[in-house]
């Protein structure tokens, strides 16, 4: 049996917990061609070269089959091409100008247009209520699931009221979300059977996903309401109009990354800081750290580990490697934000680490649509854990990991505290 790349044991579920080796032994060759022809990058510097770079491509319609290593038995693209669940382009998953003209029409319907710059900080009271709201239910356990109870419900109400999707339907979106990113794996156990039957579920999950949004759309089309994606509907400006497919390819990213990214950032910070007793203390003791704490607390568990849909348009020669027009390539954002040629002491928190430019949102025109919410829910969500919550200790340290490798982040957090104070 053929050895396992760095890469490839990074992504076992029996590694998920803990990546990190693996990224540094990654990081020893900055591009490294897989046996099934993926080309996967694991430095800062280069990939904040590529993220800014021309010649790569993010549409994953354009990616041809990479040619496997000979006798590695390795299928080529087919798991890539197996995992990229067709859907009409979304804003991260398309080039300029295409990509340009989405995202400039969606913007001020999320981020607010100059004449509203507080459309994001206008939503403090009401993450604040909410949070609040969810501590006090907290009230008389001696045991929390900080995901269940906490990272969760908070930023899946928040995007629900910002996109306009009603809440109550939360349960069943919810469950499609889950089936879809389990079924997804990049690594050595996609060829497993259970992951193969998952596959079907998943794109099954996500077809009834994107059915719901385009029936909601078509109400809002015959009633507008409130919410990003009613207007978005009904909106015919000098740039035209975003046809129904676009927009609902576009409304499940924006509701599959407020789930994820923020609900898994959110349960890091609490594991992270639950693990650095005297950093939780500091924070405690220094409210006002939340705001570059959460910069730091994203570089040291980026919520999202990796991107997968990035080919070269053009053969490109970075870091001793030629990468060959037309591969697929992987941009490995996890091991990025722990290298040491950028971050020094890069497996050490610190809440006042100076020039923390991580790329937990990563970086150039795909930059996280969505940031400045999450930094929002993550500064009020942490700060006022860290405060209310009576010494809260881990139950299950590692907890148990979800399946999916991008979205990286617990399924549960177990938390025994001594009470919630006001």
């Amino acid at each position: 049996m053929t050895e396992e790349t760095p890469w490839q044991q990074a992504l076992r579920y029996a590694n998920r917990a803990n990546p990190y080796p693996f990224y540094e032994e990654l990081r020893k060759t900055p591009v490294s061609r897989q046996p099934d022809g993926t080309y996967v990058v694991s430095t800062y510097r280069e990939i904040v070269s590529l993220l800014h770079d021309p010649r790569v491509s993010s549409d994953p319609r354009k990616h041809p089959a990479p040619e496997p290593a000979e006798g590695s038995g390795h299928p080529g693209a087919e798991p890539i091409k197996e995992a990229v669940i067709s859907l009409e382009p979304n804003i991260i998953t398309c080039d300029p100008p295409e990509h340009d003209r989405d995202r400039h029409m969606m913007m001020p319907h999320f981020v607010g247009p100059p004449h509203s710059p507080d459309r994001i900080s206008g939503l403090e009271p009401e993450i604040r209520r909410l949070t609040g709201g969810l501590l006090d239910a907290m009230r008389g356990k001696t045991r929390i699931d900080a995901v269940d109870e906490f990272a969760y419900p908070l930023p899946v109400t928040v995007i629900c009221k910002v996109l306009g999707v009603p809440v109550e339907d939360e349960a069943r979106f919810h469950q499609w979300i889950e089936t879809a990113l389990d079924a997804l794996d990049f690594g050595p156990e996609a060829a497993s059977e259970e992951i193969r039957s998952r596959l079907a579920g998943g794109r099954q999950a996500v077809q009834d996903f994107e059915r719901f949004a385009e029936e909601l759309l078509d109400r809002y089309a015959q009633q507008p309401g409130p919410g990003m994606l009613s207007a978005l509907m009904n909106e015919d400006g000098a740039e035209g109009h975003m046809s129904k497919g676009v927009l609902a390819s576009n409304a499940l990213l924006l509701i599959f990354a407020g789930h994820e990214t923020t609900v898994n950032l959110i349960a890091h910070s609490v594991l992270t800081l639950l693990r650095h007793p005297e950093t939780l203390e500091k924070l405690r003791r220094r409210p006002e750290l939340i705001v570059p704490g959460v910069e730091e607390l994203l570089r040291f568990e980026s919520s999202v580990q990796f991107w997968h849909t990035r080919s070269a348009r053009e053969d490109i020669d970075i870091a001793g490697t030629t990468i060959p027009k037309g591969a697929p390539i992987f941009l490995v954002y996890g091991s990025a934000n722990r290298d040491p040629e950028r971050f020094p002491d890069p497996d050490r928190l610190d809440l006042e680490r100076p020039d923390n430019q991580h790329v937990g949102f990563s970086q150039g025109i795909h930059f996280c649509f969505g940031a400045p919410l999450a930094r929002l829910e993550v500064q009020v969500a942490v700060s006022e854990f860290v405060r209310r919550v009576e010494n809260p200790r881990l139950v299950e340290d590692p907890p148990p990991y979800r399946h999916n490798q991008i979205f990286r982040g617990p399924r549960h957090l177990l938390v025994d505290i001594d009470g919630v104070r006001d």
